[in-house]
């Protein structure tokens, strides 16, 4: 297959997973390695970067155009996927993953490997948790809600406290780049950044590593192809929870 161009397919089930995430399901399987990703063209609108949340899905948080488009679609539309591209995360025989929101969906695939020993699952609200019942079958889930609606009262860091973590051979990390970014700090006091992998979203064009949109600061490290997922020691000195950068390459905070 040739990455640049995109691949038809067709929506064969499109599944509501909660109140702003809905999964699409296509008649079409991907071979892929858990965190990379794809670009999903959705014809007339635009074309965005999604991870994988399996062979033949991707789980989407309406949060744009794009996004807003997807959700309108209905089960026989079609859309462009090119890809999978990127790297994906390391897998080890006795890892933890961090889950926060639609960060979920790169991780699944993972627990699913039958590597990940815990998890920790982080959302707003009960009602916005993701895949609680697919993991469980997979892993041990620890969860926590910002409201205390479902598990611990508060945050995955507040979670990560009453772990080991030093006891777990690598350690992988998806969500909101602020949650990440404090998973980052409690991680790093603890000489661990090193074994820490973090999947970054940025704005993409390609998708291949030709544009630099992508590219974070200081080292111009380009997302697409250098990442998604970055080692923690990698990260140490970017840009990483700090800013990223609009269609029009102007810095914005995250």
């Amino acid at each position: 297959m040739d990455d640049q161009l995109p691949v038809q397919v067709t929506l064969t089930e499109i599944k509501k997973e909660t109140p702003s995430v809905r999964s699409f399901f296509f008649d079409r399987s991907f071979s892929f390695e858990p965190g990379q990703f794809v670009m999903v063209w959705v014809p007339g609108i635009d074309e965005i970067p999604m991870a994988l949340s399996s062979a033949n899905s991707i789980t989407v948080q309406k949060a744009g155009d794009a996004t807003e488009a997807m959700f309108a679609l209905e089960v026989g539309a079609s859309l462009g996927i090119r890809g999978p591209f990127g790297n994906g995360f390391t897998r080890g025989e006795k890892m933890l993953a961090i889950a926060g929101g639609v960060g979920a969906a790169p991780l699944l695939p993972l627990a699913r490997s039958d590597c990940v020993m815990t998890l920790l699952l982080g959302a707003r609200t009960e009602k916005e948790l993701l895949f609680v019942d697919q993991l469980d079958e997979s892993t041990d889930v620890i969860i926590a809600t910002d409201d205390g609606s479902l598990g611990q009262h508060g945050f995955v860091t507040d979670l990560m406290k009453d772990l080991n973590l030093a006891a777990y051979d690598r350690i992988a990390v998806c969500g909101p780049e602020l949650m990440m970014r404090a998973v980052f700090s409690l991680i790093d006091s603890q000489g661990l950044a090193a074994k820490t992998e973090f999947s970054l979203h940025r704005y993409m064009k390609c998708g291949v590593g030709i544009c630099g949109s992508c590219c974070i600061d200081p080292d111009g490290l380009r997302v697409c192809r250098d990442g998604p997922v970055f080692s923690g020691d990698t990260l140490k000195k970017s840009e990483f929870g700090h800013y990223g950068r609009d269609a029009c390459g102007r810095k914005k905070n995250i």
